[in-house]
């Protein structure tokens, strides 16, 4: 029964990592005979100042997206898990960013954050704080990446969703029938339950945290303002496959992501399994 599922592993995950480090290692556009350069396009990377740029864009996106991501779906599904009065329509309008097409989410946010005439620049005058040149100025574009990101969590709100509804009602009335306040019962009793959860989140998210920033940075931000300002790694190895024609050093720099992204997920995981495994996941959630 497993076949199906190893198949597709192999033809759609195994095969292509292969293909690209394989790639890695040749000097090649498509057009002309590759040319076998080893460890040249590892050494380009490193001697390259946009990819380094990149890379520091990419790795301080995931440090502020993933942890708000999780912070923002957390907290909808803590708002909305209850049944009421308009519940249902919260929940879908939390999942409608998240199956909008991405080019149209991205030309959205373009007319929002216009720094002209957008309707977020009019909101912040009119109350009299202060009109950031979202696309402009490099400090309000990388922020502007980041907004985009927190309303596109559906998949992380449903899982936060299901987590808290599986926190049996009676642990609740429990605790408060021994006296403790609601952040009590939260910390005690669902943020314990909700942990593996929120974990996994976690792990998904820096996954796709490293490539959800290329439609914006493509059609919202150009990957701009100069220099580089959210120039992140996928859009950098598009650049470099298809408007230089640079394939290998694409696939090197693909290969960097990989490698960024299996540390950072391995990392997550230890750390997680040295609180348990010391005592100090208690220690935190008192």
């Amino acid at each position: 029964m497993t076949a199906p599922f190893l198949v597709g592993v192999a033809l759609l995950v195994a095969g292509p990592a292969l293909g690209t480090a394989v790639l890695a290692t040749f000097d090649w556009d498509l057009i002309g005979a590759p040319r076998f350069v080893g460890l040249g396009n590892a050494r380009d990377l490193l001697e390259d100042q946009v990819f380094r740029r990149a890379l520091a864009n990419s790795l301080s996106f995931v440090a502020v997206a993933v942890p708000a991501r999780l912070v923002v779906a957390s907290g909808l599904a803590m708002l909305l898990h209850r049944p009421a009065r308009g519940a249902g329509v919260a929940r879908g309008a939390a999942l409608v960013p998240s199956v909008m097409p991405d080019a149209a989410y991205a030309v959205l946010w373009l007319w929002l954050l216009n720094p002209l005439f957008g309707p977020v620049n009019l909101v912040l005058g009119a109350a009299g704080l202060p009109t950031p040149a979202w696309l402009t100025q490099p400090g309000p574009s990388r922020w502007a990446v980041v907004i985009m990101s927190l309303f596109v969590i559906g998949d992380g709100f449903l899982l936060a969703l299901a987590a808290r509804r599986a926190v049996p009602a009676g642990l609740h009335e429990l605790a408060a029938g021994q006296g403790a306040t609601p952040w009590a019962a939260f910390r005690r009793v669902t943020l314990p339950i909700m942990a593996p959860a929120l974990l996994l989140m976690v792990c998904r998210d820096t996954v796709a945290s490293f490539q959800a920033t290329f439609v914006p940075a493509l059609l919202v931000t150009d990957g701009g303002p100069p220099p580089y300002a959210t120039t992140y790694l996928p859009l950098y190895i598009y650049r470099q496959a298809f408007e230089y024609l640079r394939y290998g050093k694409a696939a090197a720099a693909t290969l960097v992501v990989l490698a960024i992204t299996a540390a950072a997920v391995w990392l997550q995981f230890r750390a997680v399994d040295g609180l348990r495994r010391g005592g100090l996941l208690a220690r935190v959630l008192d």
